[in-house]
């Protein structure tokens, strides 16, 4: 079993050595005048954690496919980031301040800190960030001045009058990349990157971004809490037939964005490990997600509904409710009439969310076993439960956190 996540079946550990596809060789971020010190040599157990020894000069190399090994002079201050898992990791590194953009901070702001609401100290700064989505140009990434951009240049190529010499200038031009998206679905990059692509777990993926910051000591540490976790949720979990079947939905205008439960990819990191059976599990869609239309719901009819997005301040789950139980077919689902509908977290959620999202889910999906999940209040922070009725400990993921 894969001790990150606990579906060691779904990722592969033989990390591509060698090169970046950036530029041929690694990559040197930092802002020192003699940056072309050649790279540690990293031992095998290294490379495999992509953590490297520091060099005389303090320097040090950290590694990720798609970018190879990327060498820095010192720890980042200013950091672009897209999509909010490494916001999320920043601040479970504690550097959360050097986070300079996040995608939609107006959505992802508030619903982080209602996480960290209740972890004593830990806070994050959202509300002057710019959204990186809505000014995607050299322009916006030149004007930030980045120290690294934890951004998949896969990625990055396919947006509109992006292509692999922009990646190039900024890199050479403001600072390197280090970022890894298609890891989230197992999706498939196009080329240069399709061929040598390797797919991390959320935490295998954390693990890089601690050592671009030196903090390998917290990540263990925050490993640990997960790994226990997830230890304690499965030696408990029911067998197969006795699970609940479940879907992860948000509601459209007469229909269902679906999402799948138990694929491989970290968007998945906080249902995956508990292993519900999925009512749209043998669907495949052209795509990151589905559609379905009350008939074929109801025909489903999962025991549970999981609303995406229900505790950020993009969805009022009271109005979600109602539109269900008001519609002539979904008031006859049964989640519907047993009352669980239930607000859910964020698809993009880096290790602190992580932890909270599986605590909440495995309330939410077997209540009998981990306890009952709370009523949540449109705009609460996530709920207070009682401290034996906690999957994990707040208090020690905020000491890690704060004091490291």
């Amino acid at each position: 079993m894969d001790e990150t996540d606990g579906t060691g079946s779904l990722t592969r550990r033989d990390y591509l050595s060698g090169g970046g596809l950036l530029l041929g060789t690694s990559i040197v971020a930092g802002c020192s005048s003699n940056g072309g010190e050649p790279p540690s040599t990293a031992t095998a157990s290294d490379k495999e954690t992509g953590t490297s020894t520091p060099s005389d000069d303090g320097s040090y190399v950290a590694s990720l496919s798609p970018v190879g090994e990327v060498e820095f002079d010192s720890v980042p201050e200013k950091v672009f980031t897209m999509y909010n898992q490494y916001a999320d990791m920043l601040v479970a590194l504690n550097h959360g301040d050097a986070v300079n953009s996040m995608f939609v901070p107006e959505m992802a702001g508030p619903s982080m800190n209602h996480y960290y609401e209740r972890l004593s100290g830990v806070s994050f700064e959202w509300e002057d960030l710019p959204n990186p989505y809505d000014n995607f140009s050299k322009e916006f990434f030149y004007s930030l001045g980045s120290d690294v951009h934890f951004l998949d240049p896969a990625w990055a190529i396919t947006q509109e009058n992006w292509d692999m010499g922009d990646i190039e200038e900024i890199v050479d031009n403001v600072g390197p990349f280090f970022g890894n998206f298609y890891s989230g679905t197992h999706g498939d990059p196009q080329e240069p990157y399709s061929e040598n692509y390797h797919y991390y777990t959320l935490w295998e993926l954390f693990g890089r971004v601690a050592t671009v910051f030196q903090e390998r000591k917290r990540y263990e540490q925050l490993r640990a809490v997960h790994q226990e976790l997830i230890e304690t949720i499965q030696t408990e979990l029911p067998p197969e037939e006795d699970r609940p079947t479940a879907v992860r939905v948000t509601l459209g205008d007469g229909q269902f964005w679906t999402y799948h439960l138990n694929r491989p990819g970290f968007w998945l990191a906080d249902t995956r490990p508990l292993a519900a059976n999925d009512a749209f599990g043998d669907e495949t869609w052209d795509g990151l997600w589905g559609s379905v239309g009350y008939e074929t719901m109801l025909d489903a009819d999962p025991d549970v509904i999981l609303h995406l997005w229900g505790m950020t301040p993009r969805y009022d789950m009271d109005d979600v409710r109602e539109r269900l139980a008001s519609h002539s077919v979904g008031k006859e689902l049964a989640a519907v009439k047993d009352d669980r509908v239930y607000a859910h977290g964020m698809r993009y959620h880096g290790p602190i969310m992580n932890l909270f999202q599986i605590e909440m889910t495995a309330k939410q999906l077997y209540p009998d076993i981990f306890g009952e999940w709370p009523t949540y209040e449109n705009g609460d922070h996530y709920p207070e439960i009682p401290s034996d009725e906690q999957l994990f400990s707040r208090d020690r993921v905020a000491q890690i956190v704060t004091d490291g």
